[in-house]
Protein backbone atom coordinates (compact mmCIF):
# COMPACT_ATOMS: atom_id res chain seq x y z
CA UNK A 1 0.00 0.00 0.00
CA UNK A 2 1.29 3.46 -0.90
CA UNK A 3 1.59 6.04 1.84
CA UNK A 4 0.36 9.58 1.28
CA UNK A 5 2.61 12.59 1.41
CA UNK A 6 0.81 13.55 4.61
CA UNK A 7 1.83 10.24 6.19
CA UNK A 8 5.40 10.54 4.91
CA UNK A 9 5.63 14.03 6.47
CA UNK A 10 4.62 12.52 9.82
CA UNK A 11 0.97 13.56 9.85
CA UNK A 12 -0.19 16.63 11.73
CA UNK A 13 2.50 16.28 14.41
CA UNK A 14 5.34 15.85 11.92
CA UNK A 15 4.12 18.78 9.84
CA UNK A 16 3.87 20.96 12.97
CA UNK A 17 7.52 20.17 13.78
CA UNK A 18 8.55 20.93 10.19
CA UNK A 19 6.70 24.26 10.23
CA UNK A 20 8.26 25.23 13.57
CA UNK A 21 11.74 24.42 12.27
CA UNK A 22 11.18 26.18 8.94
CA UNK A 23 9.87 29.32 10.66
CA UNK A 24 12.84 29.31 13.03
CA UNK A 25 15.14 29.02 10.00
CA UNK A 26 13.35 31.94 8.31
CA UNK A 27 14.09 34.07 11.39
CA UNK A 28 17.78 33.14 11.11
CA UNK A 29 17.96 33.59 7.33
CA UNK A 30 19.23 37.11 6.51
CA UNK A 31 17.39 37.09 3.17
CA UNK A 32 13.91 36.71 4.68
CA UNK A 33 14.44 37.54 8.36
CA UNK A 34 13.08 41.09 7.98
CA UNK A 35 9.78 39.79 6.59
CA UNK A 36 9.29 37.15 9.26
CA UNK A 37 10.49 39.12 12.29
CA UNK A 38 7.87 41.77 11.46
CA UNK A 39 5.04 39.22 11.35
CA UNK A 40 2.42 40.57 13.74
CA UNK A 41 1.05 37.17 14.74
CA UNK A 42 3.61 34.40 14.26
CA UNK A 43 1.33 31.79 15.85
CA UNK A 44 -1.34 32.57 13.26
CA UNK A 45 1.25 32.33 10.47
CA UNK A 46 2.39 28.95 11.80
CA UNK A 47 -1.19 27.71 12.10
CA UNK A 48 -1.92 28.71 8.50
CA UNK A 49 1.28 26.98 7.31
CA UNK A 50 0.41 23.83 9.26
CA UNK A 51 -3.14 23.79 7.85
CA UNK A 52 -1.86 24.43 4.34
CA UNK A 53 0.71 21.63 4.45
CA UNK A 54 -1.68 19.20 6.13
CA UNK A 55 -4.55 19.80 3.71
CA UNK A 56 -2.27 20.03 0.67
CA UNK A 57 -0.47 16.78 1.44
CA UNK A 58 -3.60 14.69 1.77
CA UNK A 59 -4.43 15.06 5.44
CA UNK A 60 -7.92 15.46 6.88
CA UNK A 61 -7.32 19.03 8.07
CA UNK A 62 -9.07 21.90 6.30
CA UNK A 63 -7.10 24.96 5.19
CA UNK A 64 -8.94 28.06 6.41
CA UNK A 65 -6.54 30.68 5.09
CA UNK A 66 -6.43 32.82 2.00
CA UNK A 67 -5.42 31.38 -1.36
CA UNK A 68 -1.73 31.87 -2.15
CA UNK A 69 -2.27 34.80 -4.50
CA UNK A 70 -4.43 36.69 -1.99
CA UNK A 71 -2.05 35.88 0.88
CA UNK A 72 1.00 37.25 -0.96
CA UNK A 73 -0.55 40.04 -3.05
CA UNK A 74 1.29 43.33 -2.62
CA UNK A 75 4.25 41.80 -0.77
CA UNK A 76 6.51 42.00 -3.85
CA UNK A 77 8.38 38.84 -2.87
CA UNK A 78 11.53 38.37 -4.92
CA UNK A 79 12.74 35.15 -6.48
CA UNK A 80 15.68 35.25 -4.06
CA UNK A 81 13.32 35.42 -1.08
CA UNK A 82 11.16 32.64 -2.49
CA UNK A 83 14.22 30.41 -2.95
CA UNK A 84 15.46 31.22 0.56
CA UNK A 85 12.13 30.13 2.06
CA UNK A 86 12.16 26.98 -0.07
CA UNK A 87 15.71 26.21 1.06
CA UNK A 88 14.66 26.65 4.71
CA UNK A 89 11.79 24.20 4.20
CA UNK A 90 14.14 21.68 2.57
CA UNK A 91 16.55 22.14 5.48
CA UNK A 92 13.75 21.37 7.95
CA UNK A 93 12.87 18.23 6.00
CA UNK A 94 16.53 17.15 6.01
CA UNK A 95 16.75 17.78 9.76
CA UNK A 96 13.88 15.35 10.22
CA UNK A 97 15.43 12.73 7.93
CA UNK A 98 12.66 12.71 5.34
CA UNK A 99 13.22 10.65 2.21
CA UNK A 100 14.41 12.11 -1.08
CA UNK A 101 11.07 11.27 -2.69
CA UNK A 102 9.21 13.12 0.05
CA UNK A 103 11.45 16.16 -0.32
CA UNK A 104 10.98 16.10 -4.10
CA UNK A 105 7.19 15.94 -3.72
CA UNK A 106 7.17 18.94 -1.37
CA UNK A 107 9.52 20.90 -3.65
CA UNK A 108 7.23 20.17 -6.61
CA UNK A 109 4.28 21.57 -4.67
CA UNK A 110 6.25 24.65 -3.64
CA UNK A 111 7.32 25.30 -7.22
CA UNK A 112 3.75 24.89 -8.46
CA UNK A 113 2.82 27.85 -6.23
CA UNK A 114 5.66 30.09 -7.41
CA UNK A 115 3.50 32.15 -9.78
CA UNK A 116 1.09 33.00 -6.96
CA UNK A 117 3.86 34.20 -4.64
CA UNK A 118 6.66 35.97 -6.54
CA UNK A 119 6.13 39.66 -7.39
CA UNK A 120 2.34 39.58 -7.14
Amino acid sequence: MTTTLYQRLGGAEGIARLVDDAMAAHLDNPIVKPRFENTKDMEHAKRMAREFFCAGSGGPEVYTGKDMLAAHKGMNISEQEYLAVTDDIVGAMEKHGLSEDTKKDVIAILYSLKGSIIRV
